[in-house]
């Protein structure tokens, strides 16, 4: 007999000995008893050894086994070749093949045998292995895995089970570097007519050892999986979706499972309104099923589904089953069906309608079971989490999208399909039901742009977009036709992002960089304090200004002290010839109020992630209209903040008139500073105070007189309810309509300086009071009065002295004169503002300074 021993592959504490009855990929195994010897050596010299067993018909037996590691024979002058980082395994990488581990005989009642060669790499491969040298035909003893994301653990109130990256790729196939492995190999039965009595084992070159032998009369490999399939299941009572709207599919939660396969992912059926989707609402959500999943798996043909319900009990069904015409279940089966295979390869090209030129759009498509179907290339579950957005994807609600190229591949199910295709605000979105047939290869599809704002010297921008390359970045800006895409590099604590896409030149796009310089991109930074605020410094030249964050944590990392002020920062960009935004108003609410005082702040930013779930935020607005009440005429501008698939690069975006200049980005910081501008979700709105456009002034003497405000508002798809003239604040007149077009004008009786503007209502979602569109400010002076609303002066005080507090108090300091210097900047502002409430006559309470 052949040496029997305990507890193989141990020496790294990866594998353990497995005791008693195992299933591994779905097989069922008998190991030995533990604590006793229970793994076979099959040593060169050793006697052969037969496993007997009654006799039976088997079309394959499947072994779990391995062979002895091989240090790599290294050629002479060379060194080490094995591309492992262990020091302790050097030499081992398991690329050697083709020698004679052993030979294992098929005993047959009728007393013939058939020798079969084990051969090293094919059959059986050696424990430790480096990437790249897995056996031919034996797979893992374990796996494959499915994982969720970091952000799907943490949303399930659990630990995440790998490190960021590996988890997002949501599979492991159980090969395992550095570890030990074991493989399970399926020796062929050449005669499975034949009552086989037992297997014959003989060492040949090498030592191996055998844990345990299965066998089975299935007809195909029983380690071949076919390719991903879908199936559709009715939930039976007892059995709930976990908040992500899914079943569990690993160990952690085991509420649904398949013998010999795999189940990819297990969710909620998205019931889609056929009628809706034709119509030409804006945005078309489906409804979520919470008693219907869609599986999405990979098996063998005779593979087994299981699905635990809350007691414990479990209910299983055939799957080669669902292949024949389905009946109603039995108590104790599921409720399944099986969902088309999309595997027929369709090719979409987008093309301009009278052009036929292929344009970047966005682009979604699902099946009549509501399930996703993504271009090659592309997640069928987009990951939303913070930082995993790097595919060129966006998530709406619960509708997957893709941004292309104008062209792509997608594999289709034959029979419905439904798509949409959308290509920014002045384009015509696209929705559609399509039919695919076995004769379908291309499908072209045609996009209208029916507005012409750019035509008329308008650009459109986002001024704060983070993470993306700054390639895909210009990919979604041609797929949304924003013209201007500012990318942001910044610090998150102890992680840097788009810093090595920075150097202070390019811009990618423009035709200096051979692009048409119709769609740029420029990587900026947003330098960063968590108590002070967020500056966003766009388009300079030359050197990074660093720090990019200061003054700990968030922005910056633990321990960082605060080594400058915003003001130092802005003052730096201009002098590198850049443009100074201060983002996402109105937070923070603290030093932007110095820095506003003190002349140093190019335009102000309105953001949204995703103007489908938020609109232009009320309180930002009111956060800027405070600076116009006390004389700042801050152009107004739009960044998405884009961090994750799920907001929308120009979701909100800026449009400035360029007029007849030439299209550059340095042109483009020109119409910012000249505040021509206005901020959208959707509807596109020009105005004219008295024939002057926003960034303008208009002068009257003592006693006023009267402006005729004049607007026109068009849109694509977003049905916009009301204009609101505004003054100073205030609405001063509004007219409701329903139209996607829509032109009118008021007369302004004008008594004292103010500042006028054009505030829009409507949404993508439906809802009439949200804020759609607002443009930039005209202002009004009166009998040479400037604006002054003192009561927002003296809020906007306080905000300077709250930072002067910071500083004095909680901001940790890098040296004694650099805190002097900060301090200065922020008395100066304070001053300044200060002695204009004097001037004015107004007496207030000061909020406490602390002295330095």
């Amino acid at each position: 007999m052949a040496e029997t021993v305990s507890g193989m592959l141990s020496d790294d504490g990866s594998i353990h000995t497995m005791a008693g009855l195992q299933s591994l990929r779905g097989i069922p195994f008998l190991f030995g008893k533990r604590d006793t010897p229970d793994v076979l050596a099959l040593s060169p010299g050793s006697a052969n050894t037969i496993v007997r067993f009654e006799p039976t018909s088997l079309t394959y037996a499947v072994f779990v086994q391995v062979v002895a590691d091989r240090p790599d024979l290294v050629p002479p002058g060379f060194g080490n070749t094995a591309p492992i980082d262990n020091p302790s395994a050097q030499s081992i990488a398991g690329n050697a093949l083709g020698d004679l581990v052993s030979t294992y005989s098929v005993l047959y009642a009728d007393g013939t045998e058939v020798d079969m060669p084990v051969l090293r790499r094919f059959g059986i491969q050696q424990g430790h292995i480096c990437w790249g040298a897995s056996p031919f035909a034996a797979v893992p003893a374990t796996g494959p895995y499915v994982y969720a994301t970091h952000a799907e653990d943490i949303a399930l109130g659990r630990a995440p089970r790998f490190g960021y990256g590996t988890a997002e790729c949501r599979t492991e196939s159980g090969r395992f570097s550095q570890k030990a492995n074991l493989w399970l190999y399926a020796l062929p039965n050449e005669r499975p007519d034949t009552k086989v009595i037992g297997i014959r084992l003989r060492a040949e070159l090498e030592k191996s050892w055998i844990y345990a032998i299965s066998t089975t009369r299935l007809q195909e490999h029983p380690l071949r999986l076919q390719q991903r399939k879908k199936l559709r299941m009715r939930l039976p009572t007892g059995v709930d979706l976990n908040v992500m709207g899914e079943l569990d599919t690993d160990d952690r939660g085991d509420q649904i499972g398949i013998d010999l396969g795999t189940v990819i992912s297990a969710r909620r059926v998205l019931d889609y309104d056929v009628a809706d989707w034709l119509s030409d609402l804006p945005d078309i959500q489906p409804a979520p099923s919470n008693t219907e999943i869609i599986v999405e798996y990979a098996a063998h043909p005779d593979a087994r589904i299981f699905l635990r319900a809350k007691d414990g009990s479990l209910l299983s069904q055939e799957l080669r089953s669902l292949e024949n015409v389905p009946a109603a279940p039995s108590p104790r089966q599921l409720d399944l069906k099986l969902i088309p295979e999309a595997t027929r390869p369709v090719q979409f090209v987008i093309v301009e309608k009278g052009t036929s030129r292929r344009v970047p759009a966005k682009l979604h498509v699902h099946g009549p079971n509501g399930e996703y179907l993504p271009p090659k290339g592309h997640h069928r579950k987009v990951n939303v989490g913070f930082f995993e957005d790097s595919a060129a994807e966006f998530v709406n609600g619960l509708n997957q999208y893709a941004y292309v190229h104008g062209h792509c591949t997608i594999d289709l199910p034959l029979g419905p399909v439904f798509l949409e295709i959308s290509k920014g605000f002045e384009t015509q979105p696209l929705r559609r039901m399509i039919y695919i047939s076995e004769g379908t290869e291309n499908v072209e599809f045609e996009l209208e742009k029916v507005l012409h704002w750019r035509e008329q010297g308008w650009v459109s921008s986002d001024t704060h977009v983070h993470f993306l390359s700054p390639q895909t970045a210009l990919l979604e800006a041609q797929a949304e036709d924003v013209n201007v895409v500012n990318l942001l590099a910044s610090q998150w604590g102890e992680m840097f992002s788009n810093v090595g896409d920075f150097d202070g030149r390019t811009t990618l796009g423009a035709k200096d960089f051979g692009g048409d310089g119709e769609f740029l991109v420029r990587v900026g930074t947003e330098n960063r304090q968590q108590v002070l605020g967020h500056i966003s410094l766009l388009g300079y030249w030359g050197n990074i200004i660093d720090p990019l964050c200061t003054g700990g944590p968030d922005e910056a990392a633990i321990g960082d002290p605060i080594e400058t002020t915003m003001a130092t920062w802005a003052e730096r960009c201009r002098q590198q010839g850049g443009l100074v935004v201060m983002p996402h108003a109105p937070n923070p609410q603290a030093e932007r109020a110095a820095d506003i005082v003190l002349g140093l702040v190019d335009a102000l930013e309105i953001m949204t992630f995703n103007p489908r779930r938020w609109q232009i935020s009320a309180f930002a607005l009111a956060d800027w209209y405070r600076y116009l009440n006390i004389g700042y005429q801050l152009p107004l501008v739009a960044g998405s903040d884009k961090m994750d698939a799920a907001g929308l690069l120009g979701g909100i975006r800026t449009y400035a008139k360029l007029g007849a200049r030439e299209f550059t980005y340095g042109h483009w910081m020109d119409c910012i500073r000249g505040g021509d501008t206005f901020v959208t979700v959707g509807p596109l709105v020009n105005v004219t105070v008295e024939g002057r456009r926003p960034g303008g002034r208009i002068s009257f003497p003592a006693g006023g007189g009267k402006v005729a405000v004049q607007w026109n508002v068009e849109s694509v798809s977003v049905r916009t309810r009301t204009v609101e003239v505004i003054r100073s604040g205030l609405v001063v007149d509004q007219i409701d309509y329903d139209k996607l077009s829509f032109s009118g004008q008021y007369s302004l009786n004008i008594t004292e300086s103010c500042w006028v503007a054009i505030r829009i209502r409507g949404s993508v979602a439906g809802r009439d009071t949200d804020i759609a569109a607002h443009t930039s400010a005209v202002f009004i002076e009166v009998g040479g009065r400037p604006i002054f609303a003192t009561s927002d002066a003296v809020a906007v005080l306080a905000q300077i002295e709250g930072s002067i507090v910071y500083l004095d108090t909680l901001a940790p300091k890098s040296s004694e004169a650099k805190q002097v210097r900060m301090r200065a900047a922020l008395e100066l502002a304070h001053r300044r503002l200060h002695h204009q409430l004097h001037h004015h006559g107004v007496g207030h309470e000061h909020t406490p300074v602390h002295s330095v």
